[in-house]
């Protein structure tokens, strides 16, 4: 009887003994997702980017078999939900819905930032390209560039442009045009995409640069006009706009894009999880329909090319904002 029972007592501690060892070799996300995801959008619901990022949030929630959820936070040009995601527990259970002006622009443009873009964000995969629109309210009686800019010159100081906030990249891609076409236009800065967007319609403003994507339906219902689009190519979602090149502003070029990240630390096997499912969800028939449908390309890249092209971006806008003393101080 004694001998049986050191038999079990050593059985049981070799046991014990091991078990670390065997947990210390699972994947840290062999059973992520096992509650709910959610991935911060720093932009208020309705808007393009909306869109794109409840799509690539449903695709991941039907591979997965969890709920993955998108939680808008608005406010301080992206600045407010970028920071929540960035001090999260970098589990994969908090991402971040970023974009061109807040991974790329932000740290230029803010003379202090409670992160840091570069540092505090693991790349995850841009989800999509689209090119910047310029577009006026149906009212003004502007139907190119061209009388775009005759209006604006005889009317110096009378336009009004909104933006998505200040140093955003439809800001900066006004700027560029304003300073290339020597004009006085007046800006008005707005909380995000929605909101602008909403006041252009209504004709509070009389022009704006917007990602296509959030502009696309008001252009096809005819409650936007679009005259030129910032791509160094015609977009195939309208193939009668000229680009701002053709129409004789070389400078102004500027693409918008979207992509997932997670907080730095995240487990390698958890980012490439996500990527992967988001790039499948993206290759879909019916999402590669309702994104090209709002003039977006869906990318699906991995993480190692989106940070490549974060980094590249990133050096770009910053080029830009020093060279047109955009330098945003707070």
């Amino acid at each position: 009887m004694k001998v049986s029972t050191l038999h079990v007592l050593i059985a049981a501690v070799a046991a014990g003994a091991t078990a670390p060892a065997f947990a210390q070799t699972r994947p840290a996300g062999a059973d992520y997702p096992n509650r709910v995801v959610r991935i911060v959008l720093p932009q208020p619901a309705g808007g393009g980017t909306d869109v794109v990022a409840r799509s690539v949030a449903q695709k991941l929630s039907d591979a997965w078999g969890q709920q993955v959820i998108v939680d808008n936070r608005p406010g301080a040009n992206g600045i407010i939900g970028s920071e929540l995601v960035a001090k999260s527990k970098p589990d994969g259970y908090t991402l971040l819905y970023g974009f061109g002006s807040l991974l790329s622009i932000n740290s230029s443009t803010f003379k202090s930032l409670p992160y840091d873009t570069l540092r505090d964000f693991t790349p995850i995969t841009q989800t999509v390209m689209n090119q910047i629109a310029l577009v006026v309210n149906p009212h003004l009686p502007a139907r190119s560039v061209k009388e775009l800019v005759a209006l604006a010159r005889a009317r110096p100081g009378d336009l009004l442009f909104g933006s998505f906030g200040m140093g955003n990249q439809t800001h900066l891609t006004a700027e560029l045009f304003r300073i290339e076409a020597k004009l006085k236009l007046l800006h008005v800065p707005y909380k995000g995409e929605t909101p602008s967007i909403t006041e252009l319609v209504s004709g509070q403003v009389a022009l704006m640069f917007s990602p296509s994507a959030g502009v696309t339906p008001h252009v096809r219902s005819g409650r936007l006009r679009l005259l030129a689009l910032c791509g160094e190519k015609r977009s195939p979602a309208f193939p009668d706009i000229p680009t701002m090149v053709e129409s004789g502003y070389p400078g102004v070029v500027s693409i918008g894009w979207g992509g997932l990240v997670a907080p730095t630390g995240t487990p390698q096997d958890i980012v490439q999880k996500t990527q992967r499912e988001a790039a499948r969800g993206l290759s879909a028939a019916d999402v590669k329909e309702r994104l090209s449908g709002m003039g977006a390309d869906p990318v699906g890249s991995t993480p190692e090319e989106f940070g490549a092209f974060i980094r590249s971006e990133t050096a770009k806008w910053e080029r830009v904002v020093k060279g047109a003393g955009l330098y945003h101080s707070q």
